[in-house]
């Protein structure tokens, strides 16, 4: 799960399907980088349904990287990926290293202020991910003092849980069955994350021992805004381009059928379910 900045799954996190294969840290997924018409995307290639590995076919896949190719195409230009953690998809975007970064990227006031972002294409609302046997000791938010968040470092998931009195534990764009399996042994206790990657998360690993704590969903006053793609702040003409694409491709049924293969829910509308919490996170 960026977001936010987002990712897990985990924590921001980072999460993939049990037995996908994880390409290296920074690895380009396709070649073409000479071509001007190509369009430089950073990803984690571990976010599961987000960005990950097909298991069978070994290829990157995505709700947004096969949005990132549509728009590309509506664009007549190819595409390009390279792997990268959290932090480091900020930072290529922001040096200008890549174009854009499509990786559950939270649409967020903060991130807006160094950032020019898309329309949305996903809207949700989080969760907590605790152990089936004991909650992992919490039963209401005042619990989570003391307790061990896993995630990734700099996403909104871990900077809320140190805000509410957690030990963060963090990970370097890992795969989510590493994050589940520590909560599982009781490395850590809990992981924060968007509902619908959680879920599928969990079910991507079985007998993981952990569940979703149903009376714990929550939002942030940033999650209102959905996920998008991010560009420079500078780079209005590109967002624009992109914006245009995105139309596109929700007036032609794209977005939702991508929506439903991938999450199996329309992510493209925003949620109805009972929120426990919405939080304020510190800047």
């Amino acid at each position: 799960m960026v977001k936010k900045k987002t990712g897990l799954i985990m924590g921001g996190i980072t999460v993939v399907a049990a037995g996908l294969l994880v390409a290296g840290y920074g690895q380009k997924v396709s070649s073409n980088t000479t071509d001007k018409s190509t369009l430089e995307v950073a990803t984690s290639g571990t976010l599961y349904p987000t960005s990950y590995h097909d298991p069978k076919t070994k290829k990157l896949t995505g709700y947004d990287i096969e949005i990132v190719r549509a728009v590309a195409e509506k664009m007549g230009r190819k595409v390009e990926f390279k792997q990268l953690n959290v932090d480091g998809q900020l930072t290529a975007v922001k040096t200008g290293k890549v174009d854009m970064a499509a990786n559950d990227i939270g649409i967020s006031p903060q991130r807006k202020k160094e950032f020019t972002l898309s329309t949305p294409y996903k809207h949700s609302f989080n969760s907590i991910v605790v152990r089936k046997s004991d909650n992992s000791g919490i039963n209401s938010w005042h619990d989570i003092k003391g307790k061990k968040a896993a995630g990734e470092a700099g996403t909104s998931y871990q900077r809320l849980a140190k805000q509410l009195g957690a030990e963060t534990i963090n990970y370097n764009n890992v795969s989510n069955d590493v994050y589940l399996r520590d909560v599982k042994n009781g490395r850590t206790d809990f992981i924060m994350n968007d509902y619908y990657l959680q879920k599928l998360a969990l079910k991507a690993v079985p007998n993981n021992g952990l569940k979703i704590k149903k009376d714990m969903y929550f939002k942030t006053k940033d999650d209102g805004a959905g996920v998008g793609i991010l560009m420079k702040k500078d780079n209005k003409k590109l967002a624009k381009q992109v914006n245009k694409a995105l139309a596109s491709l929700k007036k032609d049924g794209t977005l939702k059928k991508l929506s439903e293969k991938f999450y199996g829910a329309d992510v493209t509308k925003k949620p109805n379910v009972h929120i426990s919490k919405t939080f304020t996170i510190k800047e």
